[in-house]
């Protein structure tokens, strides 16, 4: 059996002979799958180290709360720049509105003054 390791691949080849299952274990469960996998008794143990009634320990409340905490700050900061990205395009669109409307004001008061008087309803003061 060869294992050929690199930072990118981990390749296993299998030989025609069959291994013992301490061996293939062994040479399977080595390197960062070992993190992932464990033996089936260890698993066992995982799940049967407290009954689904029984007080959770002070270190898992820390560890669930660890959690619930970093999903609350992921959550603000993705609706924080949600908001901010919409504040920014209505932004944009306002102004650019804006800007369509003091072109077309401008166009139509060119169009319709006279060049003899100012245009009175434009420069009527408010009372």
């Amino acid at each position: 059996m060869a294992i050929e390791d690199s930072n990118e691949l981990t390749t296993l080849c299998i030989p025609t002979q069959r291994l013992s299952t301490q061996s293939f274990l062994y040479l399977f469960f080595s390197g960062p799958l070992r993190e992932i996998f464990m033996p089936e008794a260890d698993a066992a143990n995982f799940f049967r180290r407290r009954s689904r009634r029984a007080a959770k320990s002070q270190d898992e409340i820390d560890a669930e709360q660890r959690q619930v905490l970093a999903a609350d700050k992921r959550k603000r900061e993705n609706h924080e720049e949600q908001r901010n990205e919409f504040e920014n395009y209505a932004e944009e669109e306002h102004d650019e509105q804006d800007e369509r409307t003091r072109e077309s004001t401008e166009q139509w008061r060119e169009f319709h003054y006279d060049g003899l008087h100012p245009p009175q309803e434009y420069n009527r003061q408010s009372t």
